[in-house]
């Protein structure tokens, strides 16, 4: 076990029989441990399987790992968050996971060199149906009628009701982790922008810390507190957008009007820092390339306060509708039990009484947390998660807030740049952490010999919590689907990589 701000030599990780590390891993996920990435690696007698594990009340990490051969049990019956990490070690591995109570592939890509896909389509490729002189099956997608992400969605349904909902992602698979590891140094970091559009600064602030973490150094306090506003506005930015979309799915127009205005005035100010309103070109591994002097902190904030001011007011004008209220209560709920046993994250596990909010379990600097907190709650349904953005607008305003007028106030005290060694030390393993706005964003870094790496894994958080939106229609009406698809917000391209 290791701190999870340090690196460890990836040859200490000890090497196990698999059926030992199945019991280590199904032993603690019973306790307070979660499985956060779970991969292969090539290595000298076959393909090496690693499991990194999180327990957040001691803040501590654990790394395992085991050569498999051909074939191991599956941990997913008995550890049913690790069910779409045994898919993905199946099809980009070969290595099978026997007993897998449904296997079948997690993304899609292009054989290389042909025209031919090296996995099939998705009316080729098997789903679970529930069979009946009643029962209908219902195909959305993957093309979808707006400027929308592909995606698959198969109902079965009994009438209205919805049986079970399978969704089948993959269609913007860009092999992200191959090209991270044979890209120029120089192309990793816009690499690590793009893997989802919506969490820039979530993604990038998870690999510099990553690298940080590998090469032992520590940005300033100040680039901690830019890194922290942005990331904040990020949340604000993404929250505004989703609690008018809710309002729209609920037909309460003036809220999705009011907010897709309101959003831009976040973006914007995103774009004041960097020149992207999406936070492109903020972050660099040691800090930060932008600093905030104290005219533009000053003028942010104000912004800052006039926007959270519209949002506030809009989103309240909404969650006083009686039938706005009326529609989400009720609608779309996981289970407590269904949301820990299928390892969900950020607010869509929050929501179901999931204690976790790596900003407080796993905090990226020693920075005071001020108006930050876990917010909670425990029916599960969409209302929840509405609520739980709305909680979360207040802090990340009187955050960012605060942080804008704390930079304004010391400008010129302290640099946001700290020098980086030239080359990665050799044979490490580092994890970072990152509440992003939709969750827990982890990366996972292991160098070779050369100082390359050898191994980059990335786990978006849709990729933990689109199985929750499967779980949140069962029993629901079909036409529940748009409204909790938007209360999951979920990103195609996160999970698709």
């Amino acid at each position: 076990m290791f701190q999870y701000q340090e690196s460890i030599a990836y040859d200490d990780i000890p090497v196990l029989p698999m059926e030992e590390l199945a019991r280590s891993v199904i032993e603690r996920c019973r306790r307070s441990w979660r499985v956060v990435a779970f991969f292969g690696v090539p290595g000298r007698e076959g393909t090496e399987l690693v499991c990194i594990l999180a327990d957040a009340s001691s803040r501590l990490l654990d790394a395992v790992r085991a050569v498999p051969g051909k074939r191991f049990e599956s941990l997913t019956p008995l550890c049913p968050q690790v069910h779409l990490f045994e898919r993905e070690i199946c099809e980009t591995w070969g290595v099978q996971p026997v007993g897998h109570p449904w296997l079948k592939p997690v993304r899609f890509r292009p054989q290389e060199g042909g025209n031919r896909a090296l996995r099939p389509g998705p009316a080729e490729t098997a789903y679970y149906r529930v069979d009946g002189p009643e029962v209908h099956e219902v195909a959305v997608g993957p093309v979808h009628a707006g400027v929308i992400e592909p995606g698959h969605f198969r109902f079965q349904c009994y009438g209205e009701n919805v049986m079970h909902l399978e969704i089948q992602l993959g269609f913007q698979h860009r092999d992200v982790e191959h090209l991270i590891l044979h890209s120029k140094d120089n192309l990793v970091l816009p690499l690590m922008e793009n893997i989802a559009g919506d969490t820039a600064i979530g993604h990038s602030t998870a690999y510099c810390t990553l690298v940080e973490r590998l090469c032992n150094v520590q940005p300033t306090r100040r680039a901690h507190r830019i890194r922290r506003l942005a990331l904040e506005l990020e949340r604000l930015a993404n929250h505004t957008r989703d609690l008018g979309a809710i309002g729209g799915d609920t037909g309460f127009l003036p809220t999705s009007a009011w907010n897709g205005r309101i959003t831009g005035d976040f973006l914007n100010i995103t774009s004041e820092l960097c020149g992207s309103r999406f936070g492109r070109n903020l972050l660099c591994p040691g800090g930060v390339k932008w600093d905030v002097d104290s005219m533009l902190g000053e003028a942010l904030a104000k912004r800052v306060r006039a926007a959270f001011r519209d949002a506030r007011g809009s989103v309240d004008v909404m969650l006083e509708s009686s039938s706005v209220l009326a529609r989400l209560t009720g609608t779309g709920v996981v289970s407590f039990e269904d949301a820990r046993a299928l390892g969900l994250v950020g607010m869509a596990a929050r929501a179901c009484g999931l204690d976790t909010d790596d900003r407080m379990d796993w905090p990226l600097s020693a920075l005071e947390q001020g108006p930050l907190k876990k917010h909670m709650r425990t029916s599960g349904d969409v209302l929840a998660r509405t609520l739980i953005r709305s909680d979360e607008l207040n802090d990340s305003a009187a955050s960012a807030e605060a942080d804008l007028h704390f930079l304004a106030a010391t400008s010129g005290e302290e640099g946001c740049r700290t020098p980086m060694p030239s080359a990665l030390p050799a044979g490490r393993l580092a994890v970072a952490m990152v509440e992003g706005w939709r969750g827990e964003i982890c990366h996972v870094g292991i160098t070779g010999k050369d100082g390359r790496w050898r191994a980059y894994k990335v786990v978006d958080p849709s990729f933990h919590n689109w199985s929750g939106l499967a779980m949140a229609l069962r029993d629901e009406q079909i036409s529940d689907f748009p409204l909790c698809n938007k209360s999951f917000n979920l990103s195609y391209c996160g999970h698709d990589l």
